[in-house]
């Protein structure tokens, strides 16, 4: 059974990023680049679908990958309904609302579409997604948000938290699944979620919603000014959603959406961008110790990962406000295309139990 063959495919707006393993080897990964000019073609991102998934073939018989010995196609999952954590099989109700961005318009979307052409195509493969931005485990509570026109909503980075969770999890020889956990995903968009008992009850909306600003996000912004700016004539819709992701945090405070320029420009003495970079890791503190509040303090661990965790001085100013609240675990990076891998060797092993979307 470890010779099974999977391929991985995570689709981003500028990028397409392949891996196939054989169990828990890899043997190939790539990053497939795409050039603003290659993509302006298509109005809607699901009408890349054929071009990128060309690229991919073209890049497996490059490599010399025999694409018949794949048994697993795992693709990153999009925007769909909330659904549960887990595996889920690509059927013709989620291409259909992959397809026609029914919850909404992201690279991801492709994921699964490519995915499930390419398994057709293939004599026994499946394709398969897991854990997807919108997963949704919140307990009642913290749906609510103070008007019900605007219940909190679950989008985070789901794939990387989870798979994180879990290699923390047998690293001290537990279960997922018995373990209080609060994992903090630090890139883009920063999530800190909390994590009861294999289950993520509370977790901010990365996407434009709240939390602690980001490299390119606002995170949460004082309602009533940001309310009296919208009406203000000075700003269009698209406008201000722009300002929220895209162009918030680091990006409107200084220019970039680059934390490690952020930390160069502050070590040269930028006194301002210090600041700003301070101000990231305070509210990011903010939001573990709100987590530790809604697991009544029992906390097995705190778990630091995404890209940013390479940063040693900007995760310690983290450490620096929460180590009293449970033991700091830091795993840098965001093996994303690992994380699809492991959860597709689980479905070849009878580990997981796959998913039907409804």
């Amino acid at each position: 059974m470890e010779e099974v063959k999977i391929l991985a495919i995570n689709p981003g707006s500028t990028s397409t990023k392949i891996a196939v393993f054989e169990g828990t080897n890899p043997l190939f990964i790539q990053t497939i680049r795409h050039t603003s000019n290659e993509l302006e073609p298509y109005d809607v991102i699901t009408k890349q679908f054929k071009f990128r998934k060309e690229l991919i073939i073209r890049e497996l018989k490059d490599a010399d990958i025999d694409i018949n010995s794949i048994s697993i196609i795992m693709g990153r999952g999009g925007l769909l309904k909330p659904v549960e954590s887990g595996i889920i099989e690509v059927n013709d109700k989620m291409r259909y609302e992959l397809e026609n961005c029914t919850y909404g318009e992201h690279a991801s979307n492709l994921g699964g579409l490519i995915a499930w052409d390419i398994a057709q195509s293939l004599p026994n493969a499946k394709a398969y997604i897991t854990n997807p931005v919108v997963v949704d485990e919140l307990d009642e509570l913290a749906r609510l948000s103070g008007h019900p026109l605007l219940p909190r909503r679950s989008i985070f980075h789901a794939l990387n938290q989870k798979a994180v969770a879990r290699q923390h999890a047998k690293s001290i020889m537990r279960k997922y699944e018995d373990l209080n956990l609060i994992v903090v995903h630090l890139g883009g968009g920063i999530t800190v979620g909390a994590h009861k008992k294999g289950r993520v009850v509370d977790v901010n909306q990365g996407l434009d919603g709240d939390g602690p600003y980001s490299p390119e996000r606002t995170g949460t912004l004082p309602v009533g000014d940001l309310v009296r700016l919208c009406y203000s004539g000075n700003y269009t819709e698209k406008q201000v959603l722009k300002m929220i992701k895209g162009e918030g945090g680091l990006v409107a405070y200084l220019g970039t959406n680059s934390a490690y320029e952020v930390e160069q420009r502050a070590e040269k003495g930028d006194q301002y961008a210090k600041t700003i970079y301070d101000g990231m890791a305070y509210q990011v503190a903010k939001e573990v110790g709100s987590m530790v509040a809604v697991l009544h303090g029992e906390i097995d661990g705190i778990l630091i990962t995404g890209g940013i965790a390479h940063d040693k001085y900007f995760v310690n100013q983290i450490i620096s406000y929460i180590h009293r609240f449970g033991p700091v675990h830091v795993y840098p990076g965001e093996d994303e295309m690992k994380a699809l891998a492991m959860n597709g060797l689980r479905v070849a092993l009878g580990e997981a139990h796959v998913k039907e979307y409804t």
